[in-house]
């Protein structure tokens, strides 16, 4: 069953972006039937994601999603765990989709921001089954603006190229360990 939250990482207020608020619906680990529905119908209207098959596994991945004062879905981010060679240890690969009409605004970062939070205290909560976040940059707002080895809010470091030649970072969560011994170089 998803809950309602207003902020995780924000100090307890909406976010505002232009005329816009947006109340943050929490669907980790399991979204409700309802706001599964609203955000395939996001996917296919935004032309996301098209194929039922992939809805219906890329909707078992939501993290959270945001929504406008209308009750309309704004962006969704989804979050699964993975292995990557290169980091041999497990982690969330998280991901976003914000609806064009506000690609412009903050709330790409602050649904960062907040599914992090989430994530962390769901992975201290149960022994750390990830150990961090990894993101791969596809947006190029992102990437050109965030030319930092390491964020400060989020805390991503900067770790290589991803196969598909994007920047990887990771934020490691606190109190996490590793999980194997790393490969040997």
């Amino acid at each position: 069953m998803s809950t309602t939250i207003e902020a995780l990482a924000d100090n307890g207020a909406a976010v505002a972006s232009g005329d816009h608020a947006f109340t943050y619906v929490v669907g980790w680990p399991d979204v409700s039937a309802d706001d599964a529905a609203a955000i395939k119908a996001f996917w296919r209207a935004e032309g996301a994601l098209n194929d039922e098959a992939a809805m219906d596994q890329r909707v078992k991945q939501v993290v959270m999603h945001a929504r406008t004062r209308d009750g309309e879905v704004a962006g969704v981010c989804t979050a699964v765990p993975v292995t990557p060679p290169r980091l041999g240890q497990p982690m969330y690969y998280w991901r976003t989709f914000v609806g064009a009409r506000w690609r412009a605004s903050p709330l790409v970062m602050s649904l960062l921001k907040r599914s992090c939070v989430l994530l962390e205290e769901y992975a201290r909560a149960h022994d750390y089954p990830c150990i961090g976040v990894l993101l791969e940059l596809e947006n190029e707002r992102f990437r050109e603006r965030g030319r930092m080895a390491t964020w400060f809010n989020p805390r991503f470091v900067y770790v290589g190229r991803s196969d598909r030649g994007l920047d990887l970072r990771v934020l490691y969560f606190k109190g996490a360990r590793l999980k194997q011994a790393p490969a040997q170089a």
